[in-house]
């Protein structure tokens, strides 16, 4: 007998169901991903509402920012107009960073925030404008949110920065 004649032979007695999985192995397998995914997905929706939340804060607070240094270092004035309907503001004169040539304007509604701009309020209107020393001619808020999350941006009247005040989370019934 040669070694290939005894390989076939011990081959030949296995039995043959003992290579695969059968069809309860397979079940409980796909049922308890199921299960783990069912658990997993909610958690995972919330975390990515939240990653969106805040990338849409310091996007915010960020340009807020801009607009101050931009008042102070030409010495004019700069305007932040917020369209509450749109879920947007621009910031007129500036030039886009990302795009040159075509105004700065930023959608918090389109990706990557998905963010619903829920009010902007600076003495009665949704403009906020930095002189040219960069001081805020009123002081106001911007309510931003994702989902149920929701933040709010002051802005100090005083130094004119913005603040991040905080979140909340907001009840569903």
């Amino acid at each position: 007998m040669t070694v290939s004649a005894v390989t076939c032979s011990r081959l030949a007695r296995k039995p043959r169901g003992s290579r695969a999985f059968s069809l309860i192995e397979i079940v409980a397998v796909v049922v308890i991903m199921g299960i783990l995914s069912s658990i997993a997905l909610p958690r995972y929706s919330a975390f990515i509402a939240q990653q969106q939340l805040e990338g849409a804060e310091r996007r915010l607070v960020a340009d807020l920012a801009l607009a101050q240094r931009r008042a102070r270092q030409s010495s004019a004035s700069q305007s932040v107009v917020f369209n509450v309907g749109q879920s947007k503001y621009q910031l007129p004169g500036m030039a886009h960073p990302d795009h040159p040539g075509q105004a700065f304007e930023v959608r918090l509604g389109d990706e990557p925030y998905r963010a619903m701009v829920v009010s902007a309020s600076f003495g009665g209107d949704a403009t906020l404008i930095y002189d040219g020393y960069g001081n805020a001619d009123t002081a106001g808020t911007v309510v931003i949110a994702v989902g149920s999350r929701q933040k709010t941006i002051d802005i100090d009247l005083a130094t004119g920065k913005p603040r991040k005040l905080g979140q909340v989370q907001l009840e569903i019934e």
